[in-house]
Formats: structure tokens, C-alpha cells, sequence
């Protein structure tokens, strides 16, 4: 088996019930793959966590880890993002998607292909991800959608946003 490299499967949220489970914000188009009974993740801060039941309710995943024996350890792993060990030549399931790893450190060109920024992180919203791209040391977020970042190169090493006014620069800084 080649190289493994962590991708975040999902963050945990509130406490559901009183034996210890959890609702998680899924964070993978392949949820049957990552969440079963016997799957082993572990949190960004490095403790491990193996799922005991998965189940939905109500359109959300509740999982059940054998390290959390009650509510008060649920409640304790509120916010703690979830990864798994995957082949670090695995590829996404669609095309025009990627994970967080293949798009941090991307150099960020503008429109007319001058280097702006870098891709810092991922932050994933309710409506759309957002790019975080450290231009000039400040942060910008932009939506990671087709219309405003119309190029992904990963082969090359950067993506290239659109001309739209204040999403890489303030417009005060124009002129």
C-alpha cells in the first residue's frame, strides 16, 4: 500500500442523547466508506476514535465511538474535526472536486495571471466552501465556486480567481 495521508471526513457537533453519541457535519461525499461500525478515525489533535454505530436521523449522522461512554464525553468532543487515513494518491469520487489537501498551498493567480496570494485554508459554509488566501498578509475568503475561481491547476500549482472588485484587493486600492 503506497503513502496515507489525513482527510478530514467531518466535524463533530452537539451532543446527541445521554450514551455518548454525536451529530457529525460530514465532510465526505463517501459516508458509507468513512463512518461504519469498526472504522477507525482519529481528531486533528491526534486521539484516536473508533466508530461503534452510525446511524441517521433526521438527515444528520449520529455516531456512536467507543472512547465516549457518555454525554459529558460527547459534549467534550463538540467542534473536534474528524480524519481518516486514505492513499495519498486517492482522487476525489466527482469531477471538479477536491479535497482540503489538494488545494492548500496553491499559488492564487488574478484574472490577467499574476500571482496574488496562497491558498491558506478551507473553511466549509453552509451555502459553499470558502478559499482562504493570504494576499499581502491579510486574509481574504472567496466562495469556491466555477464562476469566480474558473481554473484549479493542481498539476501546475495554482488556481486563478476572477476579476471581480474586492475579492482579492480592497477597491480603495486600485488607483
Amino acid at each position: 500500500m503506497g503513502e496515507l495521508v489525513e482527510t478530514t471526513v467531518g466535524v463533530v457537533g452537539r451532543a446527541h442523547g445521554l450514551r455518548g453519541e454525536v451529530a457529525v457535519e460530514v465532510r465526505t461525499d463517501e459516508v458509507a466508506r468513512r463512518y461504519f461500525a469498526g472504522a477507525d478515525l482519529r481528531t486533528t489533535d491526534g486521539r484516536a476514535m473508533t466508530v461503534a454505530s452510525v446511524r441517521q436521523v433526521s438527515g444528520r449522522l449520529i455516531v456512536r465511538f467507543q472512547q465516549v461512554l457518555d454525554r459529558s464525553g460527547a459534549e467534550a468532543l463538540r467542534g473536534a474535526e474528524l480524519v481518516a487515513q486514505v492513499p495519498a494518491d486517492e482522487l476525489p469520487s466527482g469531477e471538479e472536486e477536491y479535497f482540503d489537501r489538494q488545494l492548500v498551498g496553491l499559488r492564487v493567480l488574478d484574472a490577467s495571471g499574476i500571482e496574488a496570494g496562497l491558498v491558506t485554508q478551507i473553511v466549509h459554509g453552509p451555502a459553499q466552501d470558502l478559499l482562504v488566501i493570504n494576499v499581502g498578509g491579510k486574509e481574504r475568503l472567496v466562495p469556491f465556486v466555477q464562476a469566480l475561481v474558473p481554473v484549479v491547476d493542481l498539476s501546475a500549482g495554482y488556481l486563478q480567481v476572477a476579476e471581480v472588485g474586492g475579492l482579492l484587493a480592497d477597491d480603495s486600492e486600485d488607483d
